[in-house]
């Protein structure tokens, strides 16, 4: 075989950095990816919670503009390099495969995105155990921090952008809140800290708690069934706003979070903004509804003489009454909106 022959071997990675933000997060990663030198020694993979119809192109074109490390979208069965920053493509979860290779999956929605930080991290934790710098950026309410906590139960290092300093403070403040992170500090100390860590010598690895495994491998599409499901916690009476099927309570206290066996998963905090939402489209159809049906019966009164007409009319004015105490309830919706973003 001629050595241009030779199919080139992945270089062995036993340590990666995952990044998690939300809004805000294009103006924090360009400060935080424009201090890491062109020859870091480690991958980078990052989730950016982004819309299913942006292609995340703005993301990659603003920092590779920065002249650091190469920025690419991440694909599924590509080795992780050294050097190499990796966005998960939008409406994709991006994780790490047992075989250390990237994995770009459609699986069930978690937070209610896609991409979710959630299950990049625990894959990474599983995949590297204590070779994992996970670091959580500015964002709105709470997802990333479960992940974070698969990292820390795996020995990985947790670091947190300062909640000061984000722009949306809510996703570093929740991490900050539950768990005790070995970092939190500004964006600008970051580059330092992720050079330094990056040459740091390993601590022998445990076993990845059964906990974090499943979970790991639900996101996978590995496992999704009842009996997954049934061995993280117990069933409760909600149901599952992304399908409609039955909730399980993953964890407790602090950590509360609710998963269904199609794999979809959400905080508290996720799941009642998603109750909220669910509720105020019902309202939106119950008020059209109703005006529909006093408008019918409007009509109804001006085409009929005698008692129906007063009939008619009289059930028109009863639904004015429900049209303007739902009206009333969109309107207190409203004016207290941001009450379920937790603090």
């Amino acid at each position: 075989m001629k050595s241009s022959d030779k199919i080139e071997k992945p270089e062995k990675i036993s340590q990666v950095v995952v990044i998690g933000t939300s809004a805000g997060g294009l103006s924090a990663l360009k400060v935080l990816i424009g201090q890491i030198p062109e020859d870091f020694p480690l991958p980078i993979l990052v989730v950016r919670h982004i819309s299913p119809d942006a292609t995340g192109n703005v993301v990659l074109d603003g920092l590779n503009k920065l002249n650091t490390i190469q920025c690419h979208h991440a694909a599924s069965g590509t080795n992780l390099r050294p050097g190499n920053l990796y966005l998960a493509p939008s409406d994709h979860h991006l994780l790490i495969g047992s075989n250390l290779k990237m994995q770009v999956t459609k699986g069930a929605h978690e937070n209610r995105s896609r991409p979710a930080i959630d299950p990049l991290f625990r894959s990474a934790a599983v995949a590297f155990g204590p070779g994992v710098i996970g670091i959580l950026l500015t964002g709105y309410l709470d997802d990333g921090t479960s992940g974070m906590k698969a990292i820390q139960k795996c020995g990985g290092i947790c670091i947190v952008q300062d909640p000061e300093e984000a722009e949306y403070p809510d996703m570093p403040r929740n991490a900050l809140n539950n768990i005790e992170v070995d970092y939190c500090l500004p964006l600008t100390e970051m580059g330092a800290l992720l050079t330094e860590l990056s040459s740091r010598k390993l601590p022998k690895r445990n076993a990845v708690p059964e906990e974090v495994l499943v979970e790991a491998k639900i996101a996978e599409r590995v496992l999704s069934d009842l009996s997954s499901v049934n061995a993280l916690g117990d069933q409760v009476p909600f149901n599952c706003p992304g399908c409609g099927g039955v909730l399980w309570k993953v964890g407790k206290d602090s950590d509360l979070r609710y998963r269904c066996h199609t794999g979809h998963a959400y905080t508290a905090a996720f799941l009642l903004a998603e109750q909220t939402n669910k509720i105020e489209e019902t309202m939106w159809t119950a008020l059209r509804m109703f005006e529909e049906h006093k408008n019918l019966l409007t009509e109804m009164a001006r085409s009929k003489k005698g008692v129906g007409s007063q009939t008619a009319l009289e059930r028109a004015k009863t639904s004015q009454v429900h049209i303007d105490r739902i009206r009333a309830i969109l309107n207190t919706n409203e004016n207290e909106s941001g009450d379920d973003m937790p603090t």
